[in-house]
């Protein structure tokens, strides 16, 4: 049996002068903001280029900053204190929600995964969704290994992805060929894939070097200026990479079958009728297996020493130093491994493409895979599945927006406002949840008290 005593409420006392100059302060920031950007628009006539005026769009979005602030201050920030209810509980404790269905949050996203192609019908534009969605899983869990469980912040991982691309591109278009002729260019993605991932990791190791001795906002600025160093180096060398014009590479088969209409094709093979979804199948559960097989080794890695020194690292690397644990050779093995995935990931992007070019890995991919690590919850695999759910469905959902282009200004796509309405995501995510959509995480390593035969309690390691 359990008794509540709830406590009397009390009503909380706002504080007006402060928040009216809070609010005061608010509209001259925002004003100055928008002057510039929204009051006036240049519009191009036959003749010249003269500006709109728009004042009347300012002082809307104004009075809805002014009122959200407003909001904030009465029902957030000034709230009154919960009554908190004395709670006098005998018995054993009950288990949480969470307990009890947390087991079964992974075995029902992986059926769901598995069976998507059917429950969708076979429909070509949910599956390609789902091959996007799992691209990005895939590189966050990546990502997760360096950012997540040994707390390296790393803006430079789209560097990577475009090592494991350009290493399939140049493999299976050049010298495959050359070593071994046209007939090892069906099977070019099989061999390729695990060399494009050890190629990633030894570029991982060689940015991992120079950051030995450095961490936080030195540790992403030099990180920032690898990636970008990437970037330039493919768009400069010319000679080896084709520049900005990018590579026209071979498409994956299935095991050296071409997903084409003639003979010797995949459908000619089994003897069934040429359809073009059967190509984008066979991707997605390449793909899937390849997510899978990213999340089972980052989880078994987790249970091993190695893990164990990466969330040491993350924890306090002068404590961890000071144990014994070698740093440098975690710090290596944390960028090698996240960067082996990264490869994986540019091998299968490249693939699935048949082309590739350095406009697909610029800058905003590092941040965007950074988001889904930090959104989902720092070191949570669960965690990251859901926020790249949220950020890449998103931006598919904002290309369903078209019905609403006839409320919209003239010249307004609403596919423009994905970025922002997701920064505004993160910024309330941050605000409520800083530490992700899943907070909590299972501890790699725990002390469980059990009872010997002898009646005696002996205390037991556990992974």
């Amino acid at each position: 049996m359990s008794s509540l005593e709830p406590a009397s409420p009390s009503r909380p006392a706002y504080d007006w002068p402060a928040i009216l100059k809070d609010l005061a302060g608010t509209a001259v920031v925002s004003m100055l903001l928008m002057v510039p950007i929204v009051a006036y628009k240049s519009v191009i006539t036959q003749y010249s280029l003269v500006l709109e005026a728009r004042w009347g769009m300012v002082f809307a979005i104004l009075a809805i900053i002014v009122a959200a602030r407003l909001m904030l201050h009465l029902f957030v920030w000034n709230r009154a204190p919960a009554a908190s209810p004395v709670a006098v509980q005998s018995g054993p404790a009950k288990q949480s929600l969470t307990d009890r269905i947390g087991p079964w949050v992974f075995p029902t996203l992986v059926a769901f995964a598995i069976l998507l192609p059917v429950l969708s019908g076979f429909d070509r534009r949910s599956i390609d969704l789902g091959i996007y969605i799992l691209t990005y899983v895939m590189l966050a869990w990546g990502l997760n290994i360096v950012v997540g469980l040994a707390g390296l912040l790393d803006l430079g991982y789209v560097a990577f992805y475009a090592v494991g691309a350009y290493a399939y591109a140049l493999l299976s278009t050049i010298y495959f060929p050359l070593w071994f002729g046209e007939g090892a260019v069906p099977w070019a993605f099989y061999i390729t894939l695990p060399v494009a991932g050890l190629l990633a990791a030894l570029w991982g190791v060689i940015l991992g070097f120079p950051v030995l001795r450095l961490r936080g906002d030195y540790l992403a600025i030099v990180t920032l200026a690898f990636g970008e160093i990437i970037r330039l180096v493919l768009i400069n060398w010319f000679s080896f990479t084709n520049g900005p014009q990018g590579i026209t590479v071979p498409k994956a088969t299935f095991f050296g079958l071409p997903f084409t209409a003639g003979p010797g094709g995949f459908a000619d093979f089994f003897g069934i009728e040429h359809n073009r979804i059967y190509y984008f199948v066979f991707l997605y559960y390449v793909i899937l297996a390849l997510a899978l097989l990213t999340y089972f080794v980052t989880n078994r890695l987790r249970r091993l020493p190695i893990g164990r020194a990466w969330e040491a690292l993350r924890e306090d690397e002068i404590a961890c130093r000071s144990l014994g644990i070698n740093t440098t050779n975690t710090k290596l093995t944390a960028f090698a491994i996240g960067a082996m995935f990264g490869g994986f990931a540019g091998s299968f992007f490249a693939a699935r493409q048949g082309f590739v070019s350095p406009e697909s890995f610029v800058f905003i991919e590092s941040a965007i895979i950074l988001a889904i690590v930090v959104l989902g919850g720092l070191g949570s695999q669960i965690g990251i599945v859901f926020a790249a759910i949220a950020i890449m469905g998103s931006f598919e959902l904002f290309r369903e927006l078209t019905v609403f282009q006839d409320y919209l200004p003239e010249g307004t796509d609403p596919v423009h406002f994905r970025m922002l309405a997701v920064g505004l995501a993160m910024v309330l995510m941050m605000r409520f949840r800083p530490r992700g959509f899943v907070t909590r995480r299972q501890p790699t390593v725990f002390l469980k008290q059990r009872k010997a035969v002898s009646g005696d309690l002996v205390k037991e390691g556990h992974g």
